[in-house]
């Protein structure tokens, strides 16, 4: 091979590795993060549909999603791949309810100890 053609050759192979490493491989990278999402979602979960529709997890089956939408406790069946993002995970709620209580006992514990001072 004459040297012009290699160079050719060689700006070809650093290009499509650099398209590789700049678009390809964080698209994938992307789709497998939201595929666990969707794949990781539980009853309770609020969300939000790729069509911007707001709602609380209450069913979930193979392909299918239900919803349950704020007002009027309405249930729409959504497909998987159309939920967009998580946008309150169920079990942080509860850890969030739990918290409080933990707080006012533990202050409650400070107080005791206080008074019998």
């Amino acid at each position: 091979m004459q040297p012009e053609q290699l160079s050719g050759l060689l700006m070809m192979v650093v290009l499509f590795a650099m398209m590789y490493f700049m678009m390809i491989r964080p698209q994938k990278k992307k789709d497998k993060e939201t595929k666990a999402m969707r794949d990781s979602l539980a009853l309770g979960d609020e969300v939000i549909t790729i069509g911007g529709i707001h709602g609380k997890v209450v069913k979930i089956s193979d392909e299918v999603v239900t919803l349950e939408m704020a007002f009027a406790k309405n249930r729409i069946e959504f497909s998987k791949w159309a939920i967009g993002s998580v946008s309150k995970k169920g079990k942080e709620k509860s850890e969030k309810a739990e918290k409080p209580t933990e707080g006012i006992e533990e202050t409650s514990a400070g107080a005791d100890e206080e008074d019998d001072k």
